[in-house]
């Protein structure tokens, strides 16, 4: 009785300091992918032996539910508490599995609590389970929390607040936890119960944990020059891939990232990022990576807006990555363990799921806007091995070519100024990849799919 009048007083306290408003909604997602001759050896991605190589065709559908209580203390700032609800099941007919039948597993995808404009503007913070896609504008850095489930879920669990010192500058910190497969929000059938979120481990096997913390100071010079200096930490759990014990890793990283504004169509994009650390046992890790990009967009008044990016980013390899457990020279990726350069090398990457490292990368993209929600664009580029490692299993260092094509379209598309929310859009994506002497095969590998979305 008393806890109940405590916080009946706490609510009407908060609603005499401001406006509290209440929103739900939902969404659907089906995906149809057909994909053959993933490249990669068997023990590395999240494809087992019995599957790389062959025909795979599958589709997946994942409802989401989600709610939000919104508090606006006016003069004192905004809060926000923000939870969803997550499944995902599939049809597999070839090769044939019914392992995710509905119901499958509920996760608890996103529940953290939001402050924004905080002590006159100049505090942001947010804690608790959130999506880590477009994290601090570091997509080498920040992509995916859970990227075994491709997709399926993208959250950590995570603390992070914003410092507001001038309209241009703030310091970004953060610490953030990803939890294994055994302790975690999730309820299901007995066949779906903790399916693995990293690919690194699952089944009766625990999965890795990683966790770390870092700060981010962006700025801008003469507000033509934006820029971001940072520091960060992470490490990783022990874990198992098949029968081989992987040991602990940490690594602290250094880096920045610079995109002067040339005009009001052209820019640059650099970035450089240098990691040193040890493992469990006792060996001394160190690595690096760097991007450089130019980009162009348009600046016409007209809806239709093409635009282009011509990209390079390397990242080192080790040579001793098939002996020494990734090699002590290979960069890892962090957090960036996503599908913005490939949807096929989710499945397909030697040292574990959508596990970037060891590459030279030229990357050619162009596009055009056609409005809201509506795009074509394509990228192709060489990869090759910065260092002869022999996880591909051939004798050279050049990767194959990569090339991507993507059309998202709207069906229907919601009047925002009317209040509106149902929406109904989609892609088509289409991906192949022709091997270099890097891999011990030479037939092509290829990612077809296509996707409609609907929200609630």
């Amino acid at each position: 009785m008393k806890k109940a009048m405590t916080v009946g007083v706490l609510v009407a306290a908060l609603c005499a300091r401001g406006e509290i408003d209440f929103d739900a909604g939902a969404d659907l997602r089906i995906r149809h992918e057909l994909m053959q001759n993933v490249p990669g050896l068997p023990g590395g991605g999240v494809l087992s032996p019995s599957v790389r190589g062959k025909f795979t065709n599958h589709m997946r559908f994942r409802p989401r539910v989600w709610g939000e209580l919104r508090l606006d203390t006016q003069n004192s700032g905004k809060f926000r508490i923000y939870t969803r609800l997550t499944d995902e099941f599939r049809w597999c007919p070839e090769p044939y599995r019914n392992a995710y039948t509905f119901p499958d597993e509920v996760i608890l995808d996103n529940l953290f609590l939001e402050g924004t404009g905080l002590f006159d503007g100049v505090l942001d913070f947010s804690l608790g389970r959130q999506d880590l896609y477009g994290l601090y504008g570091l997509d080498h850095v920040f992509v995916d929390g859970t990227p075994g489930d491709g997709s399926r879920t993208t959250y950590a669990d995570m603390v992070r607040s914003t410092l507001h010192f001038t309209e241009v500058s703030k310091l970004d910190l953060f610490a953030i936890y990803d939890l294994d497969d055994t302790r975690d929000f999730r309820w299901g059938t007995d066949r779906g119960k903790h399916r693995s979120l990293s690919g690194l481990g699952g089944g009766a096997v625990p999965e890795m944990d990683d966790w770390g913390f870092g700060a981010i100071f962006s700025s801008d010079l003469g507000k033509a020059l934006p820029y971001q200096l940072f520091v960060m930490q992470k490490n990783t759990d022990r874990f198992y891939r098949g029968d081989v014990k992987h040991p602990r890793t940490q690594r602290e990283l250094l880096g920045f990232k610079v995109v002067p504004q040339l005009d009001e169509e052209w820019s640059l994009q650099l970035e450089g990022m240098s990691q040193v650390g040890a493992n469990g046992c006792g060996d001394m890790l160190s690595a690096w990576s760097t991007y450089s990009g130019i980009n162009w967009k348009s600046s016409t008044a007209s809806s239709y807006k093409p635009f282009g990016k011509l990209g390079y980013h390397f990242m080192s390899g080790s040579d001793d990555a098939a002996t020494e457990d990734g090699g002590h020279k290979a960069w890892d990726p962090m957090w960036a363990r996503g599908v913005n350069d490939s949807e096929l090398f989710l499945y397909g990457t030697h040292y574990g799921a959508a596990w970037w490292s060891n590459q030279h990368y030229i990357k050619l993209t162009g596009g055009l806007e056609l409005g809201r929600r509506h795009a074509v664009s394509a990228h192709c580029g060489p990869l090759f091995a910065a260092a002869q490692d022999g996880m591909g299993g051939g004798d050279g260092l050049f990767k194959g070519l990569l090339s991507q094509l993507r059309y998202d379209f709207p069906i229907w598309l919601a009047d925002k100024e009317k209040g509106e929310r149902f929406e109904v859009f989609g892609h088509l994506l289409a991906e192949f990849f022709n091997p270099g002497d890097y891999y011990e095969t030479d037939k092509p590998s290829y990612f077809l799919r296509w996707q409609l979305e609907f929200k609630f």
